[in-house]
């Protein structure tokens, strides 16, 4: 699997992120498009996984003071349960360690808390919250002691 990363807004790999955003959480979850694309596009940096060429998974890394808040995971519906997401996100974790980040946080959508779980990320004390009207719970992973 290959990865491509960029800030650019206008990169092809951008494109592919927000494709396969539009396609998970727009038309999956009905996450209205205004929400979907916000005003941290710009101070994002995005990821794309890449299989022969085909994207399958995006995330992006917002730049925070403990680390990075990890955003907008998705896997194309083919792809998941097959490791992608995993590989992405432990992706996700070596580029902020190489840049020297404490930790990783993100609001998981409830039903995916255990896919976190299992990826090293711990609940947070923070009360579950609705995000674009879907429960969440906010977790974190260490990547420094």
């Amino acid at each position: 699997m290959e990865f491509n990363v960029t800030t650019d807004l206008t990169s092809p790999t951008y494109q592919d992120a927000v494709g396969i955003r539009t396609t998970v959480f727009v038309t999956e979850q009905h996450v209205p498009q205004e929400l979907e694309l916000d005003a941290d596009e710009a101070r994002a940096i995005h990821f794309v996984a890449y299989e022969n060429g085909l994207a399958l998974a995006t995330a992006r890394l917002l730049p925070e003071v403990y680390g990075y808040h990890v955003q907008r995971v998705a896997v194309l519906a083919p792809y998941r349960h097959h490791g992608v997401g995993k590989i992405l996100l432990d992706h996700l974790a070596d580029y902020a360690a190489a840049h020297n980040a404490a930790e990783l946080r993100l609001g998981a959508q409830v039903q995916a808390v255990g896919f976190y779980k299992a990826l090293g990320y711990q609940l947070t004390d923070t009360p579950e919250f609705l995000d674009a009207g879907i429960r969440h719970r906010e977790m974190r992973r260490v990547l420094t002691e």
